[in-house]
């Protein structure tokens, strides 16, 4: 199968925009700009359509807010017909250092509240994921203001190589199959 759907997951509206907690949506905004697609007010999310390599990608951003991401993942996956195998969340990861992203086929939802809505609506863990660490840098009981806080300036260069290295990632993911994207991307340390 020739389609995708690559989700960003963050939280709709200005005052979210490049947060950590919004660096799923960073990252499919500069692989949809970076192959000429325009994002659409869609249901339950923000969608782009476009073709690149004989493969078509669904990419979306939900507008659900990320405690509800799963509404708008399984109601684009359901739509477009897509498989599970064929999707690709990208989200925010305090357990990783700002340095590294990890990409798993599977796995728990660590915490993350919009991982946690997307595998009670699925019914399960079992789909692809590109975690993008953003560390852990705060005082005791300020989380939610860290994550939903802007990057230091030190971390912008670091931050946009990441972004990069992500949109190759998910043409890795389409083009290769996860093995060979998981391979080319666990293994690096961005300094």
């Amino acid at each position: 199968m020739n389609r995708f759907l690559i989700i960003g997951l963050g939280n709709a509206g200005p005052e979210y925009h490049h947060t950590r907690h919004n660096i799923g949506f960073d990252v499919v905004d500069a692989f949809v700009l970076k192959h000429g697609g325009l994002f659409q007010t869609g249901r339950l999310a923000y969608t782009a359509e476009l073709k690149w390599k004989g493969k078509t990608f669904i990419c979306i951003k939900p507008t659900t807010f990320m405690n509800l991401s799963g509404k708008a993942f399984k109601y684009w996956m359901d739509k477009e017909k897509i498989e599970l195998a064929n999707t690709f969340t990208i989200v925010d990861d305090l357990a990783l250092p700002v340095s590294k992203l990890r990409i798993r086929p599977s796995g728990s939802d660590a915490g993350h509240n919009g991982l946690r809505d997307i595998q009670l609506t699925l019914g399960t863990d079992a789909y692809p994921k590109l975690r993008f660490g953003i560390g852990s840098q705060f005082p005791k009981g300020m989380q939610s203001e860290f994550v939903l806080g802007k990057w230091f300036p030190e971390e912008i260069p670091i931050i946009q190589k990441k972004i990069e290295k992500c949109v190759e990632a998910i043409e890795l993911f389409a083009t290769t199959g996860i093995e060979r994207a998981m391979n080319a991307v666990n293994t690096l340390s961005f300094t």
